[in-house]
């Protein structure tokens, strides 16, 4: 059966597809699968539209896999692919802006799924999740659960930070610590974003210290002023006073590799051709350093991500969109990932493939994940964090003590989200 909107809708769906760009269409066949929930339904498929929203980066590569999918089940009934351009960090604000109106399926990071669940914008998966389950990386399948439901389907497992280097400028034994970047930087300059959340978390909770959801999923719990929360903001500021440091932002650091200033930075895969094809041969990567913290050196923690894709509980055709997600998060596909755009796989078979654990980005990502956490913080966490990491670099602490400065972020991250 064809999806029917009303006009208000079909407006609504309209100003929708606008937020997350223009899409393309594919049309043939339809779709079928395995699953005793679904078979019944699968068989009285008639004509079926669908609306899949993915990165800008992957609109090529979903059409594939659209028609793909299509070519593969046109014996089952008619259906139409739309796809549309939608960051998955956006895909939040988008799909609740209005549920009913959004794609039927969509990528989005996995920091998202608990708001989603809670508005009631994820099915629950109900077709071959326990195959899902046992195809993909355990960090993938607990970021795409929630109270031992599973809600998504993993799609990649490379949404995280670890260290670029040069290895030309920084041998293996100076990337283990920040100090040793400096020391060696020659010139150029580590690079690293530390105004910012989703950053400056790996030197609080390199220290043990905590940033995360409160029992109610919604505000933050963190405890960054009690000991020795203080003292890891002048460490932060001493790192930032180095000459051979640079607080920059993404955009920044990928210019700077390019222009040839930056001989390390701390970032994420996305990166990853950058800076292969500046540094050739010299090109590296490794877990992130440890840092000098009141005379020892405490090994930087991160946030963990894994990038999801997730069926609308609203769209007329669930158990088709259900196939579709499953179909693009499968192991061939996630292949098709890596080779297409260097995407980590959370599927298990590609993971331990030769030429993703030969991949050196990938293969930091790995080392890092035993320091790493995953991201679940309320939304008051960002810019307060962001703000004392603006602080701290700038060394402008207006007469505060680092302590005054912790305790003014903590209270503004646990502050009671509104609701």
């Amino acid at each position: 059966m064809k999806k029917q909107l009303s006009l208000a809708m079909a407006a609504a769906m309209a100003l929708s597809l606008a937020a997350c760009g223009a899409s393309q269409s594919g049309s043939a066949a339809e779709t079928a699968s395995t699953s005793d929930a679904t078979t019944e339904a699968a068989a009285s498929w008639g004509d079926v539209t669908l609306t899949m929203w993915g990165a800008e980066e992957d609109q090529t590569m979903l059409r594939e896999m659209a028609d793909a999918f299509i070519e593969e089940n046109k014996d089952k009934g008619n259906i139409t692919i739309n796809i549309g351009a939608c960051s998955e960090s956006d895909t939040k604000d988008n799909i609740l802006t209005d549920p009913t109106a959004a794609a039927d399926v969509f990528a989005f990071a996995d920091d998202q799924l608990n708001e989603l669940v809670a508005a009631g914008a994820l099915q629950e998966v109900s077709l071959n999740a326990d195959d899902v389950k046992s195809r993909n990386l355990e960090g993938s399948v607990e970021a795409a659960s929630l109270n031992g439901k599973l809600y998504a389907y993993p799609m990649t497992a490379d949404n995280g930070y670890f260290l670029y280097y040069d290895s030309s400028v920084i041998s293996p034994e100076d990337a283990q610590t920040v100090d040793g970047i400096l020391a060696a930087a020659a010139g150029r300059t580590f690079d690293m974003t530390i105004n910012d959340g989703w950053y400056i978390y790996s030197f609080f909770a390199g220290a043990g210290l905590q940033a995360t959801l409160a029992e109610d999923g919604v505000n933050t719990v963190c405890n960054w002023n009690e000991e020795p929360g203080a003292d890891v903001a002048q460490a932060i500021m001493d790192i930032a006073s180095n000459s051979a440091f640079v607080c920059a932002s993404d955009a920044d650091i990928v210019s700077g590799i390019e222009n040839g200033t930056v001989c390390a930075a701390v970032s994420g895969t996305w990166n990853a051709n950058v800076a292969q094809e500046k540094w050739g041969e010299n090109y590296a990567a490794a877990k992130l350093p440890t840092y000098t913290f009141n005379g020892e050196q405490v090994q930087m923690s991160s946030f963990a991500g894994y990038k999801l894709v997730g069926v609308n509980p609203h769209s007329a055709n669930v158990g088709v969109a259900m196939m579709l997600a499953d179909y693009i998060t499968n192991e061939a596909n996630q292949q098709k990932r890596f080779e297409v755009r260097n995407l980590g796989p959370s599927n298990i078979n590609v993971n331990a493939s030769e030429a993703v654990q030969s991949a050196p980005a990938i293969a930091a990502l790995a080392a890092q994940s035993d320091y790493a956490d995953l991201q679940r913080v309320g939304t008051n966490y960002w810019d307060p964090a962001a703000s004392l990491g603006q602080i701290l670099v700038s060394g402008d602490t207006q007469g505060k003590t680092t302590q005054q400065l912790v305790d003014d972020a903590v209270a503004g991250i646990t502050a009671p989200v509104a609701q």
